[in-house]
């Protein structure tokens, strides 16, 4: 039973003999109402001050919960960020890697391509100088079978003194070539 500081104020009670003292009982009815309306508005401000509080609360929750979603948001970003970063990073390192393995590919084909130039040429140079030396020898032994054929001793002998000096002539270019 809700009463009101009004209700206490004008309450009535009987009269009868020997009863309560009426002065008394008026005082401390007022008193009484002084109190409870203390009370009631005292319990008005409380009212107000936990309804602004909650206000408040609510304001602050709702801060908490965009700073939770930023801070979320923020992680997201970060996260994705650094994931793109990483397969960029593998991308550009598989590329490099690969670059680097067909340059050394390359070089290593140049290489066997120059070897083997190098080796033909020396087998060239080793058959050109064979058979140069099969012709100046076959040259050689012609004069001297032209010499013999001669008969003649003294030309004979000019003729091979001029065939030795020929294969000396022949042998020092054939060592230029060399």
């Amino acid at each position: 039973m809700k009463i009101s500081p009004i209700e206490i104020r004008q309450q009535e009670f009987t009269k009868k003999m020997r009863g309560y003292d009426p002065d008394e009982v008026q005082n401390f009815l007022e008193s009484l109402a002084e109190e409870l309306d203390k009370l009631n508005t005292e319990n008005e401000s409380l009212k107000s001050e936990v309804e602004s509080l909650t206000e408040q609360v609510n304001e602050f929750k709702k801060i908490e919960k965009n700073l939770q979603d930023t801070l979320l948001s923020a992680q997201e970003s970060s996260a994705k960020s650094m994931e793109a970063t990483k397969k960029q990073t593998s991308l550009m390192i598989r590329e490099a890697e690969l670059k680097a393995s067909q340059i050394i590919e390359k070089a290593r084909e140049s290489t066997n391509d120059i070897r083997n130039a190098v080796v033909n040429l020396r087998e060239e140079k080793d058959l050109i100088l064979a058979k140069l030396k099969a012709i100046v020898s076959s040259q050689a032994n012609l004069l001297e079978l032209k010499v013999e054929r001669a008969g003649d001793e003294k030309t004979t002998g000019k003729k091979i003194e001029q065939s030795n000096k020929m294969d000396i002539d022949i042998n020092d270019i054939l060592n230029k070539i060399l």
